[in-house]
């Protein structure tokens, strides 16, 4: 520690050494700096303030309907790149900046010095802005503000404008182009459905349920046509059987003899009178009635026999072809024949029908799946397609939407205003600030004098600063006549210190009087 005062004290006395030259530099920078703080030109502001009103009672009525962007990122985003180059360019020749532009370099010059310049603040979460820049001339900050200002506003709308200019002209391409591929899907799903026609069933059924339906169907046609083809046998049966009741010497008991119309209602009426006794006793009336009515058929019957013997041996002549019973059977027989035919084709085509409805369930696997993949597409740009018209819609409702102004709302609360009188320099900080620095400059320049021609104060610092051994020392005994000298040198330093501070303070306090006359 100690050494460290010494090596101190050492450098302050060799300073001190040199401190005439030191206040000479001091004066100058002094001068120097005071001269250019008096001669530098008045810059005078010009500001504006804008208010952005970004809510709107149309906002929440549209919700859901438009697209709703985030108006104060646009703005907030708006204000941070407003200030570029194309931007200042436009400034340029809206403020008439550019009518003693000489050549591209001062155009460049110019571009630069306002972008540096140029000022767009945020006033906290209010949305309000402020616009601000200096010059010294007045009215042409008051012109720069002005465009800065117009440029602020229309950039906004215009951006607005063509943003959605390329939404919707965006949107319009792609709905053609799902056009265009819904079109070709709706075309590969007719070709589909018109190669394979038998797939489509209706009203949801499958293939299977298709074939359990012609099964049942041809089940159903078969025991039909088993069931004519015994009708038919049985009036042949019939016809055969019927041929000798009109031979009066074929049969001399009546109780073989068939008659199809009688022989059915007597069959109805016995089985009638069974179900009867199964309820109940001989005496019931129902009883007694249905066997009196069996009595009479009988006798019917047999005075029909009787009758067709009369005939007979009346006729012996007469063919078995004019009997009429025989003809009746004849035309039953010829219609159960049709019907027999009719029923084997409807067969015969519920056979084809199921075969190929079979064969087509072997491959309907690779069908079903060809349709599903068609149908999936088709799906896809349908719905892709959809979504494009309804956010076109909201499109067109968004850009009515800031079209009716609802979007963003530019108040100018403050017009540009110039100011009148300078805002800067500001002499009164920076006159103090030339006499630190010239005092600053004159102590570094006694200081890089010691250090340029050191100068020794005691044996030990000689002795480390040349590294050769120090035989002896001299010292000077000081005489009255050199203390004055000293004394006089010393009353000239602070003199001129005094005299440097002292010409500062009169400096300001000269330019504080000014400014509050001017006040």
């Amino acid at each position: 520690m100690e050494e460290i005062l010494r090596q101190a004290l050492s450098i302050l006395r060799a300073t001190w050494k040199y401190r005439r030259l030191g206040m000479l530099v001091a004066w100058v920078v002094g001068a120097i700096a005071a001269g250019i703080v008096v001669r530098m030109p008045d810059r005078y502001e010009a500001s504006a303030r804008i208010f952005v009103d970004t809510q709107s009672i149309l906002k929440p009525l549209m919700s859901g309907l438009t697209v709703q962007p985030n108006v104060e990122q646009q703005v907030m985003m708006l204000s941070r790149t407003l200030i570029s180059r194309p931007n200042v360019e436009k400034l340029i020749r809206m403020a008439d900046l550019d009518l003693k532009i000489q050549g591209k370099r001062e155009q460049e010059a110019l571009i630069d010095e306002l972008m540096r310049t140029l000022a767009i603040q945020s006033l906290g979460r209010d949305n309000l802005y402020t616009i601000a820049y200096r010059d010294t001339d007045p009215a042409k900050a008051q012109r720069v503000v002005q465009a800065l200002v117009s440029i602020f506003v229309e950039s906004s709308l215009g951006d607005k404008r063509q943003d959605s200019d390329s939404a919707l002209k965006f949107i319009d391409e792609q709905i053609r182009n799902y056009e265009k591929k819904l079109e070709d899907a709706e075309n590969r799903l007719k070709d589909f459905k018109l190669r394979n026609v038998e797939l489509n069933t209706g009203e949801g059924r499958s293939g299977i349920d298709k074939l359990s339906e012609l099964t049942n169907v041809l089940n159903s046609s078969k025991l039909a046509l088993r069931e004519a083809e015994n009708s038919r046998d049985a009036l042949r049966r019939q016809i055969i059987g019927e041929e000798p009741v009109l031979l009066p010497e074929s049969s001399s008991s009546d109780s073989g003899i068939s008659l199809p119309e009688i022989d059915g209602r007597l069959d109805v009426q016995k089985r009638n009178l069974d179900n009867l006794l199964q309820r109940y006793t001989d005496q019931h009336p129902d009883v007694i009635g249905a066997r009196r009515l069996i009595k009479d058929i009988e006798e019917q019957k047999r005075q029909e026999l009787l009758a067709r013997k009369k005939f007979a041996a009346a006729n012996p002549g007469a063919s078995v072809s004019n009997n009429p019973v025989y003809q009746q059977l004849k035309v039953s027989l010829a219609e159960s024949e049709a019907n027999v035919a009719s029923l084997r084709a409807r067969v015969s085509e519920y056979e084809t029908r199921y075969k190929r409805t079979t064969d087509m369930l072997k491959s309907q696997p690779q069908l079903e799946a060809e349709y599903t993949q068609l149908n999936r597409d088709y799906d896809i740009h349908k719905k892709n397609y959809e979504q494009l018209v309804t956010r076109r819609e909201a499109a067109e409702l968004s850009g009515d939407l800031e079209s009716a102004g609802s979007g963003a709302d530019f108040r100018l609360i403050d017009p540009p205003r110039a100011s009148s009188k300078p805002v800067a320099p500001n002499r009164l900080l920076l006159l103090p600030g030339g006499l630190v620095l010239a005092l600053a400059a004159g102590l570094f320049v006694a200081f890089a004098a010691s250090q340029v021609r050191p100068v020794f104060f005691d044996g030990k610092t000689l002795r480390e600063a040349t590294g050769l051994p120090l035989l002896g020392t001299v010292s000077l005994l000081p005489n009255p006549a050199r203390k004055q000298k000293e004394r006089a040198s010393l009353k000239r330093f602070l003199i001129a210190t005094i005299g440097l501070v002292f010409a500062y303070g009169l400096g300001i306090a000269a330019l504080f009087l000014l400014t509050q006359r001017a006040a």
